[in-house]
Parts: C-alpha cells; sequence; structure tokens
C-alpha cells in the first residue's frame, strides 16, 4: 500500500522538538504572508523560479510540496518566511522546524535536477519593514538524502499502523452489530434516517422524542457509515457536559461488545479543565509539562492510539505519564482519533480546531449535532463581540506607556459616544468607523509591543486585546444579520461607562459552510419545532431532509396538566408562590417520588423553595444555585435514587432542563412554572425587530418558539423509557392558548382543568390584570408562523 503527505506534514510530524510555547507572537496574516511571499519572487532575476513543484519517494511514502523558490545561478532553493517583530527572539526549535522544510525540499530538488550539492537559504521576510534576512548553507546531495530518508522512515512507521488501524476499524465496523437485543421503537426510523443522509451527502435535521436513544440511534449508523462512505472521521458535537457524557457512554457500550472494532474515541474538553498548572504560562519556561512537549510527544502519541476509549481521565493518565500536557495532547490526537466527542466551538466557532484540521487535511468527516436546538443560541454567541469599558478603564491604568496613548484614543471615541444616546440602552445600523479605526490602531499596537516583549502582557490587557481582535473580525463582517448596540451602566453616577456589542442575530451564514463541508451533517433534537424557525436561523441547505421520529411512548404514561388558574407573569409573581407551594405540596402528598420543579429564575426558584420549607418542612428539597460547576451538579443529579423522595429546583434551559437522563422512580414528575419566554428588555425587542423585518415573526422567533422548546425539553426528563409513568404540571394560563398548546408535543395528552388545584389558589389573576397573552404584541407572518410546516426553504419535502 502507497501513502501520500506534504512536506509542511511531514516536517510538523517528525521534526518538530523543544518546548510547547504559546507565548503569544502575532504574526502575519494569510494575505500578508501571500504579498509577502510575492514581493521576495519580484526582487529575484528573470531566471529565477517561484512555486516549484517537487515529487520524491521512499519505499511506499510519496512526498510533494511546492518549493518558494529556485535560482539556477547560484543553485540555490529558497523557502521564504514572513514575520513581524524581532527575528532574534524567534525560538529555536521553530528555526530547527523551518530548516528541516528547505532540507525536505532541497533534496526533492537534488533528485529532480540530479544535482550533487545544492545551496538552500532561510529567507525571513519583515512585513512591516521588507527587509530581508538571508540564512544560506550548503549541503551535499548525500546528506540531504540521509535526512530525508530518515525523516520519511519515521513517518512511515506511523502511517503503516494508521493504514492497518484504519483497515482493521473499517472491516470491524461493517461486521457491528447493534449493541442491544433490538432497537426501540422510532430508533430505527433514526438510525436508518442516518444512514441514508450519510450515504447521500445531504444534511439530515431529525426531531426524535426524549427517551428514545437518539444517540446511540445517530452514533451506531455513522460508525457502520465509515467504510462505505470512506469516513476518515465522525465528530459527535454537543452544547453541554451532560451531552458529552452520554456520547461517551454510548460510545462505551459499543466497545464493550464481543468483537467490536478498534475504535479511537476521543473526548476534547476546554483548556482551564484540562490544565494541570492554571498558575503557569504555557510555555516550557513556566510550566513542567510544556518543556521538551514535542521530544516527548511522540511516545505518548503511540501509547495513546493503543488506547479505545481516550476520555479525559484516560487521556490525562497518558499524558501525565509521559510528561506532556493533557490538553495539547488531545489536539495531537484530534488527528488520530476515528471519532471527536466534544463541544459545538470545536467545528462552528471561527478558529475552530476540528473545522480547520478537516479543512487542512481534505478529511472527509461527518458530523452529529446533539441537542441541536441549542445551536441557534451558541451559534449567536461565536459570532458576536463585546467591549467592556470598565475592563478598558482598568488595563488602561496598569498598560505600559507606549501603549496608553493607543488604549486612549479608542477611550476617547467611545466617549463620544455616551453624549447623543439619551438613554440606557440603543441599538444602531452599525458601529462608527472612527472608533473602529481606533479599535483597529489599538490591536496593532498592542501586536506590535507583543513582539517586541515576548515575555507578554499583564493578562488583562492581553484578554481585552484577544477582545478587539474578535470585535475587529466581526465588524468586518457585519450586515444585516448583526445588531450594534451600546448599554450605559453607572447613569445615577453620572459616569460615562459602557459595553459595545456586535451583536450576531442570525447565525445561519457562519454555520450553513460548516454543515456543507461535510459528508454529512445530522442536526437532531426533541425540539427541533418549527422547523422553518430553525432551518432559517441554522442555515440548513436547500436539499436538507426533515424527519419526525415517531414517539415511542404513549399518553397514557403521561399526565399532562395545565394549570390555568395560576400567572407566572412577572406581575404576579409574588400572587404566585403560595399557590405553587400548594400544588407542590398537594402533589407530594398523593404521590410521593422525586421531582424536578422548573422555574423562569433564581429569585423565583429561591421564593418559591424558602416558602415550600416553611409551610411543609417535612418536604426535602435541593437547588440549582448560580455558576454550579461539575461537581455540585453532579451532587444535585446524585439526589435522585431509586428509593429517595424530594423536589429539585432548577432553572429553565439551565444544566438541568436537558441532556440529563433520571429513568423510572429517579424522576415522576415535573412542575413547570413559566413559559420559558426570554426577558422582555431592551436587547430581545430589538432582536425581535430584525427578526420581523427579515422573516416576519418576530414575536414567535424571539420569544414563544425558544420559550417552549426550553418547557419540552424539561419535561421530557420525564419519560426516558417505556415502561416509566409520570406527571407534568405546566402552570400558566397561557399553557392553555391554542397557539401554544399546537407547539406541544403530538403524543401528549393535554389536561386543562382546575382539578388539579383543590381551590382556586391564584384564580383570577390572568383575568384581574386585564392583560392576556393575546393582547401581546406578536407582529406575525401566520404563514411563517405554522408550527409544523411540510416544508422547509428550498422546497426540500419533509419525510
Amino acid at each position: 500500500m502507497s501513502y501520500s503527505i506534504a512536506v509542511r506534514a511531514l516536517c510538523e510530524f517528525t521534526a518538530k522538538v523543544g518546548d510547547l510555547d504559546l507565548r503569544f507572537t502575532p504574526s502575519p496574516t494569510a494575505l500578508e504572508g501571500i504579498v509577502g511571499h510575492r514581493t521576495v519572487a519580484s526582487r529575484r532575476s528573470d531566471n529565477y523560479q517561484s512555486e516549484v513543484v517537487l515529487q520524491g519517494t521512499f519505499q511506499t511514502l510519496t512526498v510533494k510540496g511546492r518549493a518558494d523558490g529556485y535560482d539556477p545561478a547560484q543553485n540555490c532553493l529558497e523557502e521564504v518566511k514572513t514575520y513581524r517583530g524581532d527575528l532574534s527572539k524567534q525560538p529555536d526549535n521553530h528555526r530547527q522546524l523551518h530548516w528541516a522544510q528547505a532540507k525536505i525540499y532541497g533534496w526533492l530538488m537534488c533528485c529532480k535536477l540530479e544535482l550533487a550539492q545544492i545551496n538552500l537559504a532561510l529567507v525571513y521576510f519583515d512585513i512591516v519593514s521588507e527587509k530581508e534576512t538571508c540564512l544560506l548553507e550548503s549541503f551535499s546531495a548525500e546528506a540531504l538524502q540521509a535526512f530525508f530518508e530518515h525523516h520519511c522512515g519515521l513517518f512511515l512507521y506511523w502511517a503503516e499502523r494508521e493504514m492497518a488501524h484504519r483497515e482493521a476499524r473499517n472491516h470491524g465496523a461493517q461486521q457491528l452489530a447493534f449493541p442491544h437485543a433490538g432497537f426501540r421503537p422510532g430508533q430505527r426510523h433514526l438510525a436508518e434516517s442516518v444512514f441514508k443522509a450519510v450515504s447521500t451527502g445531504r444534511c439530515l435535521m431529525a426531531q426524535a422524542p426524549t427517551g428514545i436513544g437518539k444517540t446511540l440511534g445517530t452514533l451506531f449508523p455513522m460508525l457502520k457509515a465509515l467504510a462505505p462512505q470512506q469516513l476518515d472521521k465522525v465528530f459527535f458535537l454537543t452544547a453541554k457536559t451532560p451531552g458529552r457524557k452520554l456520547a461517551l457512554d454510548a460510545a462505551q457500550v459499543i466497545l464493550q461488545r464481543d468483537n467490536a472494532p478498534p475504535l479511537r474515541i476521543l473526548e476534547m474538553i476546554a483548556r482551564d479543565k484540562a490544565c494541570e498548572h492554571p498558575d503557569k504560562a504555557c510555555h516550557g519556561e513556566s510550566c513542567p509539562l510544556a518543556r521538551g512537549f514535542y521530544d516527548r510527544l511522540p511516545a505518548a502519541r503511540l501509547a495513546a492510539s493503543e488506547l479505545s476509549l481516550l476520555n479525559q481521565s484516560a487521556l490525562r493518565d497518558v499524558a501525565l505519564a509521559h510528561d506532556v500536557c493533557p490538553y495539547y495532547l488531545s489536539q495531537e490526537m484530534a488527528r488520530w482519533a476515528d471519532v471527536v466527542v466534544a463541544d459545538y466551538n470545536y467545528y462552528f466557532d471561527f478558529s475552530a480546531l476540528l473545522f480547520g484540521l478537516a479543512q487542512a487535511n481534505n478529511w472527509r468527516v461527518a458530523v452529529l449535532v446533539d441537542e441541536a436546538h441549542n445551536l441557534v443560541e451558541r451559534g449567536r454567541q461565536m459570532y458576536s463581540a463585546t467591549l467592556d469599558q470598565g475592563t478598558l478603564n482598568v488595563v488602561r491604568k496598569t498598560a505600559p506607556d507606549a501603549l496608553k496613548k493607543p488604549l486612549q484614543r479608542v477611550n476617547r471615541e467611545w466617549n463620544a459616544l455616551h453624549d447623543p444616546q439619551p438613554g440606557a440602552y440603543q441599538a444602531y445600523d452599525k458601529a462608527p468607523e472612527k472608533l473602529l479605526q481606533a479599535v483597529s490602531s489599538c490591536s496593532a499596537s498592542i501586536g506590535d509591543y507583543l513582539n517586541d516583549h515576548p515575555q507578554g502582557l499583564d493578562s488583562a490587557l492581553q484578554n481585552f486585546y484577544f477582545d478587539m481582535l474578535q470585535f475587529s473580525r466581526v465588524a468586518e463582517l457585519f450586515d444585516e444579520q448583526f445588531l450594534f448596540d451600546i448599554s450605559k451602566r453607572d447613569l445615577e453616577r453620572k459616569r460615562n461607562l459602557s459595553q459595545l456589542c456586535l451583536r450576531n442575530v442570525v447565525p445561519a451564514g457562519f454555520i450553513r459552510p460548516r454543515l456543507t463541508a461535510a459528508r454529512s451533517t445530522v442536526l437532531f433534537s426533541a425540539t427541533l419545532s418549527p422547523r422553518n424557525y430553525y432551518a432559517d436561523l441554522l442555515g440548513t441547505p436547500p436539499q436538507t431532509v426533515c424527519i419526525d421520529v415517531e414517539s415511542p411512548f404513549h399518553a397514557d404514561q403521561l399526565q399532562v396538566h395545565i394549570v390555568s388558574q395560576i400567572s407566572t407573569r412577572f406581575v404576579h409573581r409574588q400572587a404566585s408562590l403560595e399557590p405553587i407551594v400548594e400544588l407542590i405540596a398537594r402533589q407530594f402528598t398523593r404521590k410521593p417520588g422525586n421531582y424536578l420543579a422548573f422555574f423562569s429564575s433564581f429569585d423565583y426558584l429561591q421564593q418559591v423553595a424558602q416558602l415550600l420549607t416553611e409551610k411543609y418542612p417535612h418536604i426535602t428539597l435541593w437547588q440549582q444555585s448560580r455558576g454550579m460547576g461539575e461537581g455540585p451538579r453532579q451532587a444535585f443529579l446524585d439526589q435522585f435514587t431509586a428509593s429517595s423522595q424530594g423536589v429539585g429546583f432548577a432553572v429553565l434551559g439551565g444544566a438541568f432542563g436537558e441532556g440529563i437522563d433520571l429513568p423510572g422512580a429517579r424522576l415522576i414528575g415535573a412542575f413547570i412554572a413559566t413559559l420559558g419566554l426570554a426577558q422582555l428588555n431592551p436587547v430581545n425587542e430589538q432582536m425581535k425587530h430584525r427578526m420581523a423585518a427579515i422573516f416576519g415573526a418576530g414575536y414567535d422567533y424571539t420569544y414563544l418558539y425558544p420559550g417552549i422548546q426550553k418547557v419540552v425539553q424539561a419535561a421530557g426528563r420525564v419519560i426516558r423509557t417505556q415502561q416509566d409513568q409520570g406527571v407534568v404540571m405546566l402552570i400558566d394560563d397561557r399553557f392553555g392558548e391554542s397557539k401554544v398548546r399546537q407547539l406541544l408535543p403530538a403524543w401528549w395528552s393535554v389536561d386543562q382543568t382546575p382539578s388539579v388545584l383543590d381551590t382556586p389558589c391564584g384564580s383570577g389573576l390572568a383575568r384581574e390584570s386585564g392583560v392576556s397573552f393575546t393582547d401581546i404584541p406578536t407582529d406575525m407572518a401566520s404563514s411563517r408562523a405554522s408550527p409544523l410546516p411540510f416544508l422547509v426553504p428550498g422546497g426540500t419535502q419533509t419525510q
């Protein structure tokens, strides 16, 4: 079997040595690099050859590439590198890598021209001064051949192992049987649809009920497609930690089967969660796991490649056994894993690692997007940018003298925005050009400073610098899919402090290219209705197939009651506390067990919890708190046992509203005391106006659809298996509106009756207020507000 690799990739794999060094040094942009290479070539003689195509072989390995330039008169091959800053501070291992590339090209040129000797030059081009620094050495063809064969041998050993692994993987995946005795109802439909989607290269949007086994029902068919579709990788992307755990659990089920394929399944986590030395900087002079990282990486990589499940714990064990950084070992293993389980941002962010690797290596990938309803809001966050003036004021005080003037200019242009704005919040068509120029100029000044001072900056200033870079990048992309807004603070103190935001409203334009770049992308969730809403905001391709997977559950498994006597509107919040407490206590007394109670805010949650504790101290309760870490979150879930009885209080849309599995007696009911609507504030109102202008459905797209999606997700925690029985109380009169009820799952049998309360506690609140749900302006276009449309944009029929 033959193999092929690019010169740069070969050297990246075999010639990197020394320390891992993440000290930030601004480098030329891709465009600046191209211009720099052209400038160097333009200064050479007429006989100078640019972009020389070269190729050579060693045993079964073919090495290809393009040398930057060759001067026949001087018999000199040049490797051109653009840079900015002080070249004398370039790390030694960078220089060594550049020489390795030059030597490989040198041998390939010797082969092409049958040379016995050649001159090699590293040409460093300063993009600011346009000055060239040339490092010239002469090499014999014999020496270069030895160098070439040594590095090819190192890679070929690895390549042969990888190809053997891939063949065994593909063969095993083709023989893979479903790991359970049979499919759950609806699970086979989902799995077959996923297999068809990847086989035809389509995007699939699958709405499948909670509890159906979506994780295994999507991962299994993708593994079966590895060989026939020649897939290099499967990316399983999640929004939250619980989703990542479910994916790893499903993978473990597959790996534990007899004759399981030899898969490598990698979990990627955030750097701050993987870091062993959070008090140290990421370079060899500070962190022992960065010192000599590339010298020890080959052995660590080899050890990691022999494991099937590279979850956080296993990868950490390998990394520490070889004294390398666990986080950067995981980044290396992303190149060699078969299935990567990671957060959305690893594929959808502007600088996403997995997407970048897939593009650079021409990987054929399939992407699974778990709980895809979350991608709308996460996409908005990834493609937005914020600058805070309070942070600017702090960093101005501690900034080096050379940076005070550019920071002051940013502050001056910022302050100029305040006087014309009378209120605390205002949205504008675009950001002022003078402000953008000041931000860009300041970013350039900080970049130049970092080049001259590689020891770095104060962390606050460096973080603000990154914020400015993101702000400038988003400003370049700004169009009608964005808002620019200014939020003032400390008005009572007469202080001009504000926050600037380039706010993405519709992330479709950035998500769509990532969806189409994959062989197939499957977006799945229990809540992907209305489909036009998700198709519009996620930018699904025109030929996307949409399916509704039948529910395995029956209406008699779940009692759904609308408690219309209670209003949870903010103006009725205080009056609703006692009726809700009575409702919870009455249901708990009637059928003791484990319940979840969801509220619209922590304040609301705490008020109800306090009153329940005072009136019914015998009822055990536990509460979600602000900023809960993974440990406390797990402790919260551990309270739900098969033998326990109590009520867990949580915020709707938070960590416990989706992605958790509490089957059987671990959870028998839920109280949902909110419609889930986003807070009524100036930002959301601006979002609503923009949604109305683009889609004709401002209220629905901003408030109603996202709110009901949270409700359905939370209710979905109750019924997890076909044996489960439970109850859901939807507490608010607005749940009775026909428009809202149409958005609830079709298999629910919803009872709108006052019988759930012995007395009409809180009754009349909605009537007394003089405001009903239908009184709220909706500015909807009825054709786009259909809850279950049969067509998605582009005319693709729903299947």
